[in-house]
């Protein structure tokens, strides 16, 4: 079979029109995109462990016998398969289960079976693992060699990334050309190239051969790796110098700002800008006040008051008679900015409009309305500020909150609107700070502004470190005594899967339970399943004070100001990444109080996570722990990239491969003078339709 390299990923059997847009999500919309839809781990099933040598947190194959299989009904009803192996037992454990699964588990079959060793109520536990039951006892692992482990999204499982990926490989690979002129390459990666071909280097990773080396495609040290990680470096590069190349023919508005006006501004603020606000804001002013379209991230640690330097910005567009927009992920995080920004505002006698989902029809209408004339120059909003219906008489400045949060159609969606032959001044800000080697690669062409120091009186967040299995009880009546002083708390279920499903059961658990033990409390439960009305409910109802103790997945990394929330319990801490943890504790310490955030563990501790803790219950520098997170897990997740649609990495990775950066520029110029005819088809490759980001 023989399908065109170009063709619709459609093509491929078992992807229809449903599975096409699920697959689109992390933009593989071709054929070649399913070949360049590269691994990013690989699993060991090929080895078989005895359960009497098992360890929590493991993932690992195991054989057994089954003893008891039955449905029981307590907070959720699930199936228990209890199997042994003659040196001790597992427990699978299955949420999600049909009839003709419950009839399989037969006491007496064997089950071969793969997945994560957990510690649960009666011993070890592996939840949904992946598994197979014969009549015969069965020998040897799940596969013969290294599994590969997709990136992947909700409703596209692993499973179907190998059946399709087995296709491309089968029917498109030989269609794979070389784009990159082994003349132009340094002298260290010759022999790299002349090792494999490109099409043997993409077998490889894709489906590794018998006895492969596992440290080699753990750590991407292997000659497949490096040949691709090289071209995947050259065609970003090629990408950033296109991007920089078309921003120097567009123009935006040029914004004077109003002196008086600004003063009259920082004399209501009530408290003065830190230093590093005015430097900031000096930074961004000096930006609009070009015709060049301005592209500047401000980072800032959680509480450095991003807020105040994105309103001066606004104030300047005002100046100017142009309008400015600042759109939010969240409808709560949105609320919050309306109420601060509008207060602002008000006392200068600047209107600020509002446009979300649950804007009130007469209300919407009349805001429209007086964007589409030029009356309303300021408007505060969700993603309704980009919908179709949404027209602006002359939008000069876009302000996108937690930018690594929002798709970059938003970005671009709201470039769209401005008059033909303009772009608006972009300024985006993310509370997740960025370490100088990744913004200089990641952001290379936008301007980057750090707001590096907390204005005065803020109080620094304790953090404690406490083994859950020991102290959990302990943790436990903490909490009590703290709502019953009056004080609220959140209590933070981690990622524990790449499913949502998985991950909201344990939020769900965690409620019951502490429901359970703290009688009297009002007790919320928000996660990534309910609905946005619903989350948005929760969260309001936390806010205002009416529930005492919040059980949440980390959905509220990025959330709202709670003054009143002063402690936060995370489970299982050493899962989770520095910068998500510590995004995490900057949901409390923010009022006057001392706030506290106990970070639970379960043993044993690998070295990376001792080293993640360390650093938590060292600092509240989100810099240095940006550096440390970035040293310890490579850029791959740092900024939430993965899920934006903002530039990705198929297979490098900036901080393991920073020593082939420097080659990459001398490179590309060599193969822009010797086959320029071949870097569109190269960007096309890694980057596809993820360019137009690069250029949002």
């Amino acid at each position: 079979m023989s399908v065109s390299i170009d063709k619709p990923v459609t093509a491929l059997a078992g992807v229809g029109p449903q599975m096409a847009l699920k697959l689109a999500r992390v933009h593989v919309h071709s054929v070649q995109d399913v070949l360049f839809h590269l691994p990013h781990r690989y699993e060991d099933r090929t080895s078989v462990t005895d359960m009497g040598a098992l360890l929590p947190n493991l993932s690992t194959v195991v054989i057994g016998q089954i003893d008891l299989a039955q449905v029981v009904f307590g907070r959720r009803r699930s199936l228990l398969v209890r199997i042994s192996d003659g040196t001790g037992s597992v427990t699978i454990r299955m949420f999600y289960f049909n009839r003709a699964q419950e009839k399989s588990f037969q006491r007496g079959l064997w089950v071969k079976c793969f997945g994560e060793v957990r510690p649960g109520a009666k011993g070890f536990e592996m939840i949904h693992p992946e598994y197979r039951v014969s009549a015969t006892e069965p020998t040897g692992g799940l596969d013969s060699t290294l599994t590969p482990v997709y990136p992947t999204t909700e409703g596209v499982s692993q499973t179907l990334w190998r059946k399709i990926t087995d296709q491309a490989l089968q029917a498109a690979l030989p269609q794979v050309q070389e784009l990159v002129d082994a003349r132009c390459l340094p002298e260290q990666m010759q022999g790299v190239y002349e090792s494999a071909s490109l099409q043997q280097a993409i077998n490889a990773l894709h489906r590794p051969t018998l006895n492969v080396n596992l440290a080699s495609m753990q750590e991407a040290t292997s000659s497949a790796h490096q040949r691709l990680i090289m071209e995947e470096l050259i065609a970003h590069h090629f990408s950033l110098r296109k991007s920089r190349a078309a921003r120097e023919h567009e123009r935006a508005p040029l914004l004077e700002k109003d002196d008086e006006l600004e003063q009259q501004f920082l004399a209501n603020l009530g408290f003065t800008l830190t230093s590093a606000q005015q430097r900031v804001s000096g930074e961004v002013a000096h930006d609009l006040f070009r015709t060049m379209p301005s592209m500047r991230l401000v980072q800032g640690d959680v509480g450095s008051g991003k807020t105040v330097v994105a309103a001066m910005a606004m104030l300047q567009a005002v100046s100017a008679r142009v309008q400015a927009v600042l759109m939010a992920p969240t409808e709560l995080l949105a609320e919050q900015h309306y109420a601060t920004i509008g207060k602002w505002f008000a006392d200068l006698g600047i209107e600020v409009g509002w446009l979300a989902s649950k804007t009130p029809a007469k209300q919407k209408r009349a805001t429209l309305e007086k964007l589409a004339s030029g009356e309303l120059l300021v408007a505060v909003g969700t993603h309704a500020l980009i919908q179709a219906a949404v027209e602006y008489k002359y939008l000069g400045l876009v302000v996108i909150d937690e930018q690594h949060r929002f798709g970059v159609e938003q970005r671009l969606a709201l470039r769209s609107k401005t008059p033909e032959g303009q772009v608006p001044h972009q300024l985006v800000m993310t509370a997740t700070p960025i370490p100088r080697t990744l913004a200089m690669t990641f952001y290379a062409d936008l301007d980057v502004s750090s707001i590096d120091e907390l204005p005065p009186g803020r109080k620094v967040v304790e953090t404690v470190v406490i083994p859950a299995e020991t102290r959990r009880a302990e943790v436990i009546q903490r909490v009590r005594v703290a709502c019953q002083q009056g004080r609220q708390v959140y209590w933070v279920c981690p990622l524990i899967d790449e499913s949502e499903v998985l991950e909201a059961q344990a939020a769900t658990d965690t409620e019951q339970e502490l429901k359970e033990v703290l009688t009297g409390l009002r007790i919320g439960l928000v996660h990534g399943r309910l609905k946005s009305k619903e989350k948005e409910a929760v969260m309001s109802d936390f806010r205002e004070g009416k529930i005492d103790l919040l059980v949440a997945t980390t959905v509220i990394e990025v959330g709202v100001d709670v003054p009143n929330a002063s402690l936060m319990i995370i489970e299982n801490a050493e899962r989770m990444g520095l910068a998500q943890l510590h995004q995490l504790r900057g949901r409390v310490g923010r009022g006057s109080e001392q706030s506290f955030c106990i970070l639970l563990y379960q043993v044993p501790l690998s070295q990376h996570a001792k080293l993640r803790l360390k650093t938590l219950r060292e600092t509240n520098d989100g810099f240095l722990i940006a550096e440390k997170d970035l040293e310890i897990r490579g850029a791959g997740e740092l900024l939430g990239t993965r899920q934006t649609g903002s530039i990705t990495f198929k297979v490098a990775d900036l901080i393991r491969d920073q020593h082939l950066l420097p080659l990459v520029n001398d490179c590309a110029t060599k193969l822009a003078k010797l086959t320029p005819h071949r870097i569109d088809p190269l960007i096309d490759r890694w980057i596809g339709s993820k360019e137009e980001y690069v250029n949002a």
